[in-house]
């Protein structure tokens, strides 16, 4: 007898009341999704749990892909036998004799969901530790500090067997918060930041700005690669890349060299504010942390702040570079983020940017140039490529 189900269990989507069965469907939407290629895989949804029924797949597989699947808070391989005690007895003995139980100590931590099966949880503990101890040799008892931690969850349809939980994400599921837009550069940061706001549940599409010749083939590839890494978690990302160029070019002309680095950025909150229009997002994610940088003032935030009403949510505006250093190599954008390439955040980054900018002095700057213009040209002219976790990329028409 072989394990023949895995059992996943929700985290926060437990503490929703009567949209509950929303977030569950979104989660068992992406977990199927993420798992097309095994057909011979079954699924079963309910209040508290979602049940896969292996049928013979190899749950190896399977295993490394539910980890990375966001809402998942805990998940186990699992022997479904049915809620009678001898069906019981023999399945967590078929349990244990496929582990490596020699020399080691167990306990049973019995669950009876359903109230009406004749023994209680610590009746259950006992009948099955002595029928493990009768059968098998060379075992302990250690209910405080135990080897091998036995499960043994009674429900009316079945009872489950399970010795091992595997730790998943957490979170909300991806798409129960709504859409955002994901101002994605090449640094370790934002994708970080995106990382972290899907977990709140939310779709993002990436928005990336492109300044050729100033930057190259291989920094836009990069970014490409980013935002790949984060359809692991996402399943699908439409990137969305502006040639930045001209717009960039002009700030450096019309604008003082101190305020360039603000007047940059403004213009990139623009543009990702009019492609969320278009795209019928609700926010933009940006990886900003406070006082990281000149631009991450307080003072500067209220400032590039000004051209939009549109909620920007900043995941990571407390948190240190080192967590998020850990962060990055946690899910895999590290090793990508510190390619050599330049991005044009830091191509025209002045030698003593402004940190305390007024609003009055950048908005009086930029009303001698027609950057209504550019930003329409600008954003009519972006790519989107959609990227899934399949590694295939497939460019969009324009808008």
């Amino acid at each position: 007898m072989e394990y023949d189900h895995i059992l996943i269990r929700f985290g926060e989507i437990t503490t929703k009341g009567r949209n509950r069965n929303l977030f569950i469907n979104k989660l068992s939407t992406q977990i199927q999704r993420k798992l097309t290629k095994h057909q011979g895989l079954t699924f079963e949804k309910t209040r508290d749990r979602i049940y896969i029924k292996l049928n013979g797949e190899p749950h190896e597989e399977i295993v490394e892909v539910l980890k990375n699947i966001i809402g998942i808070q805990s998940f186990s391989l699992a022997l479904k036998v049915i809620s009678e005690m001898e069906h019981i007895k023999e399945g967590v003995l078929a349990a244990f004799k496929q582990l490596d139980h020699k020399g080691k100590s167990f306990k049973i931590s019995a669950r009876r969901s359903d109230k009406s099966f004749p023994l209680d949880s610590n009746q259950l503990n006992y009948e099955l530790g002595s029928h493990i101890l009768k059968n098998i040799q060379e075992i302990s008892v250690d209910v405080h500090n135990p080897d091998i931690n036995m499960r043994v969850e009674v429900r009316k349809e079945a009872t489950y067997i399970t010795f091992k939980d595997e730790k998943g994400l957490g979170g909300l599921p991806v798409g129960s918060s709504g859409k955002a837009m994901l101002m994605l550069s090449g640094g370790l940061d934002s994708p970080v930041a995106g990382f972290l706001a899907m977990k709140r549940g939310l779709t993002l599409e990436a928005v990336h700005f492109h300044s050729p010749p100033y930057t190259s083939e291989r920094a836009r590839q990069k970014v490409i690669d980013l935002a790949q890494q984060l359809t692991d978690f996402a399943g699908t990302i439409k990137l969305h890349i502006v040639p930045f160029t001209e717009i960039q070019t002009t700030i450096q002309r019309q604008i003082p060299e101190n305020y360039t680095l603000i007047s940059t950025r403004r213009m990139m909150l623009r543009i990702t504010d009019e492609i969320r229009r278009r795209r019928n997002a609700l926010a933009i994610v940006t990886g900003e942390s406070l006082g990281q940088v000149a631009s991450q003032t307080l003072e500067s935030m209220h400032v590039i702040n000004n051209v939009t009403n549109t909620p920007i949510i900043r995941p990571l505006v407390t948190i240190d570079k080192f967590h998020i250093i850990d962060m990055a190599k946690k899910i895999n954008t590290h090793d990508i983020s510190i390619r050599p390439f330049e991005d044009c955040c830091t191509i025209f980054t002045p030698a003593a940017p402004k940190t305390r900018p007024r609003l009055e002095k950048i908005t009086h700057y930029e009303s001698y140039t027609d950057f209504e213009s550019l930003i329409e040209k600008a954003v009519n002219e972006t790519e989107i490529i959609t990227l899934d976790g399949s590694k295939k990329e497939e460019i969009e028409d324009l808008f």
